[in-house]
């Protein structure tokens, strides 16, 4: 029964990690398909690229909620379980990244699934695991992001600071040490979403927001 329990709970966060929000705050807001914006990916970043400032927000916002619901689900389903406490939001991302509800053929003709990068619901399952890691993880990722202009170095990021901050809760007896497998994981799932930024990060060409990517812009109108 408790293993039916797990597979239930794990199916269910990625259903919700698979919600597009991103799509559907877009599609409201302006009629655009995000995924026919820059990256084509349906996370905040490219939220903001295709409608602005306060949609990019939004999707944040709620990819951020979707992470933290996989582990209150996880909680209130099967109390005192840190292990399914950790995979639950693990799999929420998971579900962002690769939606069922965003199934395509390539041009090769290829069955994908398409989503975002997993940053904001990966910053909302450290919020569901101790939700005072907010008050750190937003603003050094708001820093980075907005100051050197790099999403994709900003998502790359914050799952390194999240490992850190939960050793060293787990250090002195304040969260279990499960929960710093929690970081290490979204890491590696970020790092295979973001394949194609780490490549355009090496050789000098990924994109820029913040205040870079405006001043990018003020100077191609100038020049």
């Amino acid at each position: 029964m408790q293993i039916l329990s797990f597979v239930g709970i794990l199916v269910a966060s990625y259903l919700i990690g698979s919600v597009p929000m991103g799509l559907l705050v877009v599609k409201i807001t302006t009629g655009q398909d995000i995924r026919e914006v820059q990256s084509g990916r349906t996370g905040g970043t490219n939220a903001m690229r295709a409608a602005g400032f306060w949609a990019g927000f939004a999707t944040a916002f709620l990819d951020i909620f979707k992470g933290a619901s996989g582990v209150w689900l996880a909680r209130a389903l099967v109390p005192g379980n840190h292990w399914l406490e950790v995979l639950a939001p693990i799999v929420t991302i998971i579900g962002h990244n690769y939606s069922i509800f965003l199934i395509e053929r390539d041009e090769n003709g290829k069955i994908r699934l398409r989503g975002g990068a997993g940053g904001a619901p990966l910053v909302g399952g450290a919020i569901g695991l101790w939700p005072w890691s907010i008050f750190v993880l937003v603003p050094i990722g708001a820093l980075i992001l907005f100051g050197i202009g790099y999403a994709s170095l900003t998502t790359l990021s914050v799952p390194l600071i999240a490992t850190i901050i939960f050793a060293y809760r787990a250090w002195i007896g304040s969260s279990p040490w499960e929960y710093v497998l929690y970081g290490l994981l979204a890491e590696i799932l970020i790092i295979w979403a973001l394949r194609p930024n780490i490549k355009r990060l090496l050789n000098g060409t990924e994109r820029v927001v913040g205040w870079r990517a405006s001043r990018a812009k003020t100077r191609s109108e100038t020049e």
